[in-house]
C-alpha cells in the first residue's frame, strides 16, 4: 500500500501468452499489491501463464469485446478495495516501469486520472507505430482536444491509472463493448470535472503487440468522431446521451 491506499494493477488480456509474462515481470517490485488479469476467451494460454505467475486471473466464457473486458477489469479492482487502479495492456507495449509515477500523480491528489503518453516521448514512430496509426492519432488527438476545450497529447494510450472515486462515479456500463471504450471514458471525465495528467511513455512496438487491423481502426475512429459529437451535444443541451448520465449504469 502508499500511505494505506491500495494499488491495483488491472490488465484487459487476448491472446497475451507470449507477453504477458515480460509485462507482469517489469512491474516494479513492491510497487503494487495485487495485479488482476481478464482473460476475453483467448485461443492460446493466456490463462495457463497467469495462473503460473500467481495472478488473480478472471475469464469470460465468450469473446465479449475490448472495452467489455475493461469494464469487467475495474469491476473487479473495485471489489478488491482499490483506491488507485492501473490499466496496463499485457502486449509489453507500454512499459510498466512508469507505475511508480503514475501513482505517484494520483496519491498527491493533483490528479484524478494519468495517462502515459506516446506522443510526449516523441519516439513513436521510431519506437515502432505504424505511420498511419500515427496521423489517426495525431488527427483524432486534435479533434477530441478542439471539442473537449483540452490540451491532451493523447486519448488513445493503453497505460493508464485511475483513483477509485473516477470509476465509482463514471457511468461506464453504458459505454461500448468494443475499442472506443477507451475514448469515451476520457470524454466522460472530463464531462464530469475529473483531472487529468499525463507521463511520457516510450513506445515499443513489437511482433507480439495486439494491434487491431485497418478496418476495425476505421470503425474506432468514426466512432471517436462520433463520442466527441455527443459531447459537444450534451454541453449545449441538444441532445442527451447516455454516457453522460449522472444516474447511468456504473460498475458497483
Amino acid at each position: 500500500m502508499i500511505n494505506g491506499k491500495k494499488v491495483v494493477v488491472i490488465m484487459p488480456a487476448y491472446n497475451a501468452e507470449k507477453t504477458l509474462e515480460k509485462t507482469y515481470s517489469d512491474i516494479p517490485k513492491g510497487a503494487v499489491d495485487e495485479v488482476i488479469v481478464v482473460d476475453d476467451k483467448s485461443n492460446d494460454n493466456t490463462v495457463g501463464v497467469a495462473k503460473r505467475l500467481g495472478l488473480t486471473i478472471f475469464t469470460h466464457d465468450e469473446n465479449k469485446g475490448y472495452g467489455a473486458n475493461q469494464k469487467t477489469c475495474y469491476k473487479k479492482a473495485l471489489e478488491s478495495e482499490a483506491d488507485i487502479i492501473i490499466m496496463i495492456h499485457p502486449d509489453y507495449q507500454y512499459t510498466p516501469k512508469l507505475i511508480p509515477a503514475m501513482i505517484s500523480l494520483l496519491e498527491s491528489g493533483e490528479y484524478d486520472i494519468v495517462l502515459g503518453s506516446r506522443i510526449l516521448a516523441q519516439n513513436a514512430i521510431k519506437g515502432g507505430m505504424p505511420v498511419y496509426k500515427y496521423i489517426a492519432n495525431r488527427f483524432l488527438t486534435l479533434y477530441d482536444n478542439i471539442m473537449l476545450n483540452q490540451k491532451l497529447s493523447e486519448y488513445h494510450t493503453g497505460l493508464r491509472a485511475f483513483s477509485r472515486k473516477v470509476l465509482e462515479t463514471l457511468p461506464l456500463l453504458e459505454n461500448s463493448d468494443d475499442f472506443v471504450f477507451d475514448n469515451q471514458i476520457l470524454v466522460q471525465a472530463v464531462y464530469f470535472g475529473f483531472r487529468i495528467g499525463e507521463i511520457a511513455c516510450p513506445a515499443k512496438y513489437a511482433n507480439d503487440s495486439s494491434s487491431i487491423n485497418f478496418t476495425r481502426s476505421t470503425v474506432y475512429g468514426l466512432n471517436v468522431l462520433k463520442t466527441g459529437l455527443q459531447y459537444v451535444a450534451q454541453k449545449g443541451g441538444i441532445f442527451q446521451s447516455n454516457i453522460f448520465k449522472k444516474d447511468g449504469k456504473k460498475l458497483l
